[in-house]
């Protein structure tokens, strides 16, 4: 029989949480370590001690390491609502708005931390790879290609230097990039997605 959840640590005396509260725990905690130290260091029992419940209790929900990174990983973006925010752009600022929507998105912390646990992920693991790969190929770079008319190799070109500018100025914190302002990064990198995605 499974475990109960434990108090989180820092719980005083009480009701404990429920099923749905539980869960929520653990695929935060599992965020954060994912985040942290990416697919392969993170373990099913730091992920429960980082939630305050018995390992046993992560198995019941989520079967597996791969179950639990499969469902962290609940994108926090939706292609469904950013493609039309990109496409009512003008064709000739493809470029501008594509990079201003991924600054807004990776500039929210809270967006940022499961971003950067799939993107850690994905240079050790091939799951985390093909999880990646489908998300920005697929689910959104392909669907700018097809409503464009713009090559898939044209769209993956503009994935390549989105996801590298991404791990320059989030993950790597290079300077100047990291402090620079938003401006000034649409300003330099958005002609280059714009030859990309063409005139």
């Amino acid at each position: 029989m499974t475990e109960p959840a434990r108090p989180a640590r820092g719980r005083g005396p009480g009701r404990r949480p429920g099923p749905t509260e539980t869960r929520e725990t653990i695929l935060a905690a599992a965020r954060d370590l994912f985040a942290e130290k990416g697919y392969d260091g993170a373990s099913l029992r730091a992920i429960a001690r980082a939630a305050g419940v018995d390992p046993a209790l992560v198995h019941h929900f989520f079967g597996n390491k791969e179950g639990v990174f499969i469902e962290a990983m609940r994108f926090p973006v939706d292609p469904s609502v950013l493609l039309p925010r990109i496409l009512a752009s003008p064709r000739d600022r493809l470029g501008e708005a594509m990079v201003r929507i991924f600054l807004e998105v990776w500039g929210d912390a809270d967006r940022r931390a499961p971003l950067l646990a799939m993107l850690r992920s994905a240079m050790t693991n091939e799951r985390a790879a093909a999880l990646t790969r489908e998300f920005v190929t697929s689910a959104l770079f392909g669907r700018v290609g097809q409503a464009t008319g713009v090559p898939l190799i044209n769209a993956q070109a503009a994935a390549g230097q989105m996801i590298g500018l991404m791990i320059l100025r989030y993950v790597l914190q290079v300077e100047p990039m990291a402090s620079a302002t938003e401006d000034e990064v649409i300003a330099l990198v958005a002609p280059t997605l714009q030859r990309y995605l063409g005139e």
